[in-house]
């Protein structure tokens, strides 16, 4: 997959600044990404695309998707491709529902923009607590009427009117 090609939107530092050094450590902080009925037998996968373990179940924990920031990710088949397709600023359609835990939370996020790496006045940011991605197919149909303001007190939409819209289930606060 082409995973580090979204580390890359976010970020060009390398290393692991965000904490975890060894494949023991980068394994525990994947797994922290989702439940434990998820991530006990998914796949771990450093941001550089390195197989830390192999899983079984289908699901990809990655202990990061940032080397600044201990943001972990749990993600379907469905939303590594999202990933893959955003990193690669490419076009993405499915038929299936995805879905991707970040139960840590995430990284300050252009919720309108995928691609905007550098916050500026007037524009929508979000630093999202622990929450769920949903993407679905047709989202300009399956999506219609649902609000993208991320203080909307629910789930709402992120990237709206592009490609990668999905919905974003807040699970607790933000920090």
């Amino acid at each position: 997959m082409g995973f580090s090609c979204v580390v890359s939107l976010f970020t060009v530092a390398v290393g692991t600044a965000y904490g975890a050094d060894t494949k023991e450590e980068k394994i525990e902080l994947a797994m922290s990404a989702g439940p434990a009925q998820v991530s006990e037998n998914a796949t771990i996968m450093d941001m550089d695309g390195t197989i830390l373990r192999e899983g079984s179940n289908g699901w990809t924990c990655m202990p990061s998707i940032s080397p600044e920031l201990e943001v972990p990710m749990c993600s379907d088949a469905t939303w590594m491709a999202v990933l893959d397709a955003v990193g690669n600023k490419a076009p993405f359609e499915t038929t299936k529902v995805g879905i991707s835990y970040m139960l840590g939370g995430d990284a300050p996020t252009n919720n309108e923009d995928p691609f905007d790496t550098t916050q500026d006045p007037g524009e929508s940011w979000v630093t999202e607590g622990p929450h769920l991605m949903i993407i679905a197919p047709h989202p300009e149909e399956t999506l219609e009427g649902m609000s993208n303001d991320p203080n909307v007190g629910g789930p709402y939409i992120m990237w709206k009117n592009t490609p990668y819209a999905h919905i974003m289930v807040p699970l607790g606060p933000r920090e």
